[in-house]
């Protein structure tokens, strides 16, 4: 490729050249009075049939470029909305492409097709109303189009989460993710608080909230297949930004201003394996904001998982409380009773010292 641009780049440079010696040939001409008819049809020939030569050129490349391309496109949608969205890409893009074609062949036809003859009388039309309504009109109405397509599009996708949607919670910092799920039982993340930080609790998941008792969190993200996932959204320090290629979400995480994304998975990860012939193949979760050094590792595996399984997948994970007991201290007294059936009898216990630990944090 840089080969093809250093060649492209000469061949202009020498063009450049050409034109420049060229005119200065016609203006010598000009000057010396000659008449310069005869160097100007000559020009004018070259140039038209190199304008027919670099449209049939012009349009080889690009269709060369297109499909050599067409391998490093986005991978093949994976989500309900990914598909909506590609296809109004490339409805967009044939639009674009086809008006732009058609535009420059024109324009490069009617240089070769009206090019200098002394001969020819030249007709001038100084308005056509007709003309100018059809080339505004046309323009206005497909713009219009694609516009409120578009924005109906990017509707679907900021709108309310349905009330059955799986909600989980992504939080961003230098450099990885946080992953927190709103449990078993209610299906409800707690509150957080950033005050609340310390090295174990890293997400700063509020207890005195009792929709947080339940609550675990992983260092892979599992979605269920066929339900819609609403992702909230943090960061910790600096910008991130929540990038799932298959599943055509990205959403920047900000410090100090929650977002969020919904989405609605449509192809497990088994099943992408089969479709792609890769056994060892996974989804994968990439910060795509350039947020310091090891930004290029901020990456974490998803699992896309028919429901039965990713069920069985949150029952098996233990809530951050059962894990971590000592934070029952946190827990408001009128709360103590339902948050104890949380942490497992034994062999963990809270005692004084643990008590006064987490007291102190």
């Amino acid at each position: 490729m840089n080969f093809l641009i250093g060649l492209l780049s000469i061949v202009f440079f020498i063009l450049a050249i050409s034109v420049i010696v060229k005119s200065m040939k016609i203006n010598k001409n000009l000057s010396e009075a000659e008449d310069p008819n005869t160097a100007a049809d000559s020009s004018n020939n070259i140039n038209a049939y190199g304008m027919l030569a670099f449209w049939f050129f012009g349009t080889v490349a690009g269709v060369w470029s297109f499909n050599a391309s067409a391998p490093d496109f986005l991978p093949e949608a994976a989500s309900a909305h990914g598909i909506t969205t590609d296809k109004m890409f490339w409805i967009s893009m044939s639009v674009v492409t086809l008006a732009f074609f058609v535009t420059n062949t024109l324009l490069l036809f009617f240089a070769y097709r009206y090019r200098y003859n002394k001969n020819r009388k030249a007709t001038f039309y100084p308005v056509n109303h007709k003309l100018e309504l059809i080339w505004t009109v046309i323009p206005a109405v497909v713009m219009a189009i694609l516009v409120f397509s578009g924005w109906r599009t990017w509707r679907d996708i900021t709108s309310q989460a349905p009330s059955d949607a799986v909600v989980i919670e992504i939080t961003g910092h230098q450099f990885g993710w946080y992953v927190r799920y709103g449990g078993t039982d209610d299906n409800q993340l707690g509150n957080y608080n950033y005050k609340l930080i310390d090295e174990t609790n890293n997400i700063g998941i509020d207890f005195t909230d009792k929709h947080s008792f339940d609550d675990f969190t992983a260092t892979e993200l599992h979605l269920p297949k066929g339900k819609p996932v609403l992702l909230k959204i943090h960061a910790q320090d600096v910008l991130h930004s929540v990038y799932l290629p298959f599943h055509r979400v990205k959403m920047d995480a900000v410090p100090g201003m929650p977002t969020k994304f919904w989405f609605t998975p449509t192809v497990s990860t088994d099943e992408m394996r089969a479709k792609l012939g890769k056994k060892d193949f996974n989804f994968k979760l990439n910060c795509t904001e350039v947020c310091g050094r090891g930004h290029f590792g901020m990456a974490i595996t998803v699992f896309v998982d028919e429901p039965a399984d990713y069920k069985k997948w949150c029952a098996e994970q233990k809530p951050f409380l059962a894990t971590n007991p000592a934070y029952l201290a946190k827990v408001p007294e009128n709360l103590k009773a339902k948050a104890a059936k949380y942490i497992p009898a034994e062999p963990i216990s809270v005692d004084s010292t643990a008590t006064e630990a987490v007291s102190v944090n």
